[in-house]
């Protein structure tokens, strides 16, 4: 079996594993939800410490980048400020989900005063939802409406929803970013019904909307099915409506990679920009990669290119560092010239595991839980395992831990948190280890799980943990079975002995690539140079990119939002990406959002940090 280094999952980001004999989600639609993580909206559930002491941040500097202003959301605490949009004299800040499921929608900044910008308005989302990376206005000129179009996503948060939660994407008037009028609320995809409950559409991570013609149009990310493309008819902003959903895995199987070990990926975020009198669709599919799509005719999307990982990962190599590339495309825009697309990958973790059977001598793939303690420099996991059966409530009792240690549980039936509980209630224990289900989603496949508990959790398929056990394993088989079958030994039986380790693969960075048809070039790769070594793995915040802005002026200009890496800026030159300008506070950053505007006859650049509010800063490199 082809080694794969899989990536520790800190801040609910998934690296996917699905083999490339399944295209599903990892739950199908309407089934249990036991807390795989397999859309964009389980990414970004954690928030991490940027700000609380000089261990937590990258320390102050400046180079070619003015401040020219900054002024605080209302309240600010840390985790409050998702994306940024600007139109006109005003920016747009989301607020996202802080843990307390409340609070959510866009704050309204007046930015008239570049140099004192402040909040003037403040628009909820319904109770359970937020808003996240899906912030933008529009000037929408149709039939039916002419005004300043605010768009957002609705993301829903928590295991219960009341009469005011909304999914999919909010419609907002804002001529008057004082007096918002509300014209659609929770607009998107109702079928199959939601995980939240009827009359809940789908919840959604991300919103793009453009203008073409007398039509308008929105497309959403779908967080809740695989057709994950949800696009809406918007020319009556009022009444709008579903007119396609597509699964790029399914339409256009040529972005399946299966040397990244994946045969289904999601959507996370999407910009459509004109070029050549035809409309563009650039979506970031994570483990799918780049995509670009004409949706000129928005029923009938035609493929024009995406990208594909390289082998070994070109950027970590630049380092010395010879490892599987991360996948995880998050974000991408075109160059002014529409000559190149830059997109920007995010990985939270700068470490991967390495995992052994020692009792056989042979290497299996595996994955981690998103908020259990990481197998990192720190950590290993090493020792027998067990089989203990679901390790549900429901089901027979998890024993203590004897010599073996490390419990090989099943997936199935409750939640992978309560699995890891009654575990760890058991005694003894030093990891846990599922291993998948039958069923035509799961098997040998891989899944990234969404799990909590006090001792790590690791994720394998089940012909590994039935290669543990000994037991025979046959693929389809398994593929025909229902789910309900368990795996054909006692509870308490021992299993083979494990060694994983964790080994230094770096953060998240960025891609450059020439706009071609087919398979796209891929041109030079960048990272912040902390990025890369293992010094800075730890105690000074998230050190991954998050979002990319390309200037409005400038054909080579390329404006980052770094998270805890500040604000930086790079330029195209001869086929690379140089940077040529950064800016970090005092008290270190937290940047999410990134978005160019222009104010008589200058380009600036709108910041949202996550911990504060807005920033806006002015490049005055070369």
């Amino acid at each position: 079996m082809m080694k794969r280094r899989w990536s520790i999952v800190v801040a609910m980001v998934a690296v996917f594993g699905l083999s490339v004999s399944s295209v599903a989600v990892a739950h199908p639609e309407g089934t249990f939800d036991d807390g795989v993580i397999d859309s964009a909206g389980e990414i970004h559930g954690v928030v991490h410490d940027q700000h609380g002491g000089s261990d937590g941040h990258l320390p102050a500097s400046n180079e070619n980048v003015t401040l020219v202003g900054k002024g605080a959301i209302i309240p600010t605490f840390e985790g409050r400020v998702g994306d940024v949009g600007v139109w006109g004299n005003f920016a747009y800040l989301a607020a996202f989900n802080t843990g307390v499921c409340r609070g959510g929608g866009v704050a309204v900044m007046d930015i008239r005063d570049l140099a004192r910008p402040k909040q003037i308005n403040f628009i909820p989302t319904g109770g359970n939802s937020y808003v996240g990376e899906g912030v933008q206005v529009i000037s929408l000129n149709t039939s039916f409406f002419s005004g300043d179009l605010l768009v957002h996503n609705n993301e829903i948060c928590g295991a219960d929803r009341d009469e005011a939660t909304y999914g999919g994407v909010t419609l907002v008037d804002v001529t008057d970013p004082e007096r918002e009028v509300f014209l659609a609320q929770g607009a998107g995809d109702f079928e199959p019904e939601s995980v939240y409950g009827p009359g809940v559409a789908h919840s959604s991570h991300s919103a793009f909307a453009w203008q073409a013609g007398d039509k308008a149009y929105v497309v959403i990310v779908d967080n809740e099915e695989a057709k994950n493309v949800d696009i809406l008819d918007i020319t009556d902003p009022r009444n709008p409506v579903l007119i396609a959903e597509y699964d790029l895995n399914a339409m256009f199987p040529q972005i399946i990679q299966p040397n990244l070990g994946t045969g289904a990926s999601f959507l996370h975020d999407m910009i459509v920009k004109a070029i050549g009198g035809r409309q563009m669709m650039l979506l970031s599919y994570w483990d799918g990669g780049y995509v670009v799509l004409d949706v000129t005719n928005p029923l009938a999307p035609r493929y024009r290119a995406d990208s594909d990982f390289t082998f070994p990962d070109p950027e970590a190599a630049e380092s010395g560092l010879i490892v599987d590339p991360e996948g995880n495309a998050h974000q991408a825009e075109f160059s002014l010239d529409n000559r190149h697309i830059v997109g920007a990958d995010e990985d939270f973790s700068p470490y991967s595991v390495e995992a052994l059977n020692t009792t056989d001598g042979t290497e299996f793939d595996a994955t981690q839980g998103s908020g259990t303690p990481p197998i990192d420099a720190d950590t290993s996991l090493v020792g027998q395992t067990v089989y203990v059966g679901l390790a549900c409530n429901t089901s027979p009792a998890v024993p203590a831990a004897g010599d073996a240690t490390i419990a090989l549980v099943e997936r199935g039936v409750c939640t992978f948190t309560e699995k890891v509980a009654n575990v760890e209630a058991a005694g003894g224990y030093q990891g846990v280890i599922v291993f998948n289900r039958e069923g035509s989603d799961a098997c040998s496949d891989l899944v990234n799980m969404s799990v909590e508990g006090g001792i790590p959790a690791l994720f394998v398929g089940r012909d590994v943990g039935f290669d543990f056990l000994n037991i025979p394993y046959d693929e389809d088989a398994c593929r025909a079975g229902d789910g309900t079958v368990t795996a054909p030994v006692d509870i308490g039986t021992l299993g083979d002995s494990v060694s994983v380790s964790a080994f230094f693969d770096g953060w998240g960075y960025v891609h450059l690539f020439t706009n071609n048809a087919g398979k796209l070039v891929e041109l030079d790769t960048y990272a912040i140079p902390e990025a890369h070594d293992p010094a800075f793995a730890s105690g000074f915040g998230d050190l991954t990119v998050h979002e990319v802005a390309m200037s409005l002026e400038d054909t080579g200009l390329a404006y980052f939002s770094y998270y805890a890496g500040g604000f930086r800026v790079a330029r195209i030159q001869d086929g690379e990406l140089v940077e040529t300008g950064h800016f970090i506070d005092e008290g270190g950053n937290n940047f999410w959002g990134v978005q160019v505007f222009e104010r008589d006859g200058k380009e600036y650049v709108a910041a949202s940090d996550r911990d504060f509010g807005l920033y806006i800063f002015e490049y005055t490199g070369p």
